[in-house]
């Protein structure tokens, strides 16, 4: 059966699906996404994975994809990130057996995307995206989708989008922001350059950008004429988004939880999402915010959840009849996050900088990221300090640090493929390819026994057919 392309694969395959859960790194998992189902999902998406290391590590593909059967977690779209035609349709064919399609991350404006040359990074190189669109869209048993970001000019993304469809791609999503619009400087995503896309394509849209309530769902359905919206950060702070409810923050915490101790996932995960869905109230309750970073384990977990929902409950109580009070009266709902602006975050301490600002410079030592700031309280004697830190040469191929003894001035992984190509011997990194074929080599020499045996003459007891004459009989 040929495999369903453009509004045929999104109406029967996809079943039509309007409400969408974003691909988002470390918080799309299993759990999160059955929750959202749970709540007005149609559709989910895998956390980006990293098409290279999905095809070199059996690992990662077990705790990403190939963990369980999970019949309730469908239609299911895997989201790689790739820069390799090859590669990407290596890892690609490896995972369509578990899901209904496969998408590339053209969408990723974050540094690490720009160390790596993929996401939003690679919107210039249309020639590339073309060959990688082509070759997955002729090998794979399941339709190629894309998720993009706009260019500032209406028209060119446009053209971008025609030649993305022209390539082979079967379902489009427009996130409506730039690759520079992230973090502080985000601002409202164009859904002009969406509808302009909807009207140019022949393939199903998706809207992604601005969605906090199942309001500006039906809005953005309404004005951009798309297929569907997916949301991403509306959806972390409140999964019942597409229900259009906003439920107490524990009922959905501990039904989380629930999912969780019933389809594992790394700690780490657990915490950012209870970090989310409890983020207004821990702006009351710092004390439990450092409790929260704390905890080492799934029950410590939900044990600060608890005192969270007590304490709110608490407050409740207390307010019965009374006028509520502060920036969040009602912190203990799921609510939106408004994201502060350039201006607002430079209202906060003197001489903190903003994130994006560390990620340029790379050499802040006054001023600690959050994620380091979090490590330091987990373990107060490390130090960030890159003055204090070893400096190491690095490999003369790959940029890693190369090995002090290793004669040919390469790390090990290096080393070893170099060793074993032409049969060196490297001691600094125990390397003895050329020490070991020596000594194989002389040990056969000295067993005669191992010989190849000469064949006997003809009636010469012994030979061949005489050996296999008795042993028929």
């Amino acid at each position: 059966m040929p495999k369903l392309q453009g509004f045929e694969f999104w109406s029967r395959t996809l079943r039509g699906a309007r409400h969408v859960v974003a691909p988002m790194v470390d918080q799309s998992e299993l759990a999160w996404r059955l929750l959202s189902r749970r709540h007005g999902a149609q559709l989910c998406y895998t956390p980006m994975l990293h098409a290279q290391v999905f095809v070199r590590d059996a690992n990662y593909r077990k705790e990403n994809l190939y963990c369980e059967v999970c019949p309730e977690d469908r239609p299911l779209i895997v989201q790689f990130c790739a820069n390799d035609p090859e590669v990407f349709v290596q890892a690609a064919l490896l995972a369509q057996d578990y899901c209904d399609a496969i998408d590339l991350n053209l969408g990723c404006p974050q540094m690490i995307a720009k160390r790596g040359h993929y996401g939003a990074f690679l919107q210039d190189e249309w020639d590339l995206l073309q060959r990688m669109i082509l070759l997955a869209h002729e090998k794979l048993s399941v339709p190629v989708t894309c998720k993009i970001r706009v260019f500032p000019e209406i028209d060119k993304t446009v053209r971008y989008a025609q030649m993305l469809e022209k390539a082979g791609c079967q379902l489009l999503t427009v996130h409506g922001r730039t690759k520079e619009q992230k973090g502080p400087l985000s601002g409202a995503a164009s859904w002009e350059h969406i509808k302009a896309v909807r009207k140019a394509v022949a393939i199903p849209v998706f809207a992604n950008g601005n969605i906090q309530c199942l309001q500006d769902v039906e809005r953005c359905l309404r004005d951009t004429g798309v297929q569907g919206v997916m949301s991403a950060e509306g959806n972390l702070h409140n999964p019942a988004l597409f229900e259009g409810r906003s439920p107490a923050v524990w009922e959905l915490a501990e039904e989380y939880l629930d999912i969780v101790r019933e389809h594992p996932c790394p700690l780490s995960y657990v915490r950012a999402h209870l970090f989310k869905l409890w983020h207004h109230t821990l702006q009351v309750h710092q004390q439990l915010r450092e409790e929260l970073a704390k905890v080492k384990t799934l029950e410590g977990i939900a044990a600060v959840s608890q005192e969270l929902k007590l304490r709110c409950q608490e407050e409740i109580s207390r307010q019965e009849g009374a006028k509520p009070t502060g920036d969040v009266p009602f912190h203990w709902i799921c609510q939106p996050y408004i994201r502060p602006g350039p201006r607002e975050g430079s209202k906060e301490k003197s001489g903190a900088r903003s994130k994006r600002a560390l990620e340029e410079e790379e050499c802040g030592t006054e001023i600690l990221s959050k994620n380091k700031q979090k490590k330091q309280l987990r373990n107060p004697h490390k130090t960030f300090d890159p003055s204090l830190k070893p400096k190491y040469a690095k490999c003369d191929q790959c940029g890693n640090p190369k090995g002090n003894r290793c004669v040919f001035s390469l790390c090990r992984g290096c080393c070893k493929k170099r060793a074993s190509k032409e049969t060196a011997d490297c001691p600094g990194h125990g390397l003895l390819f050329k020490t070991k074929l020596e000594k194989s080599l002389a040990w056969k020499e000295a067993q005669p026994e191992l010989q190849e045996p000469q064949p006997a003459a003809p009636g010469t007891p012994g030979g061949f057919s005489e050996v296999m004459g008795s042993a028929l009989a």
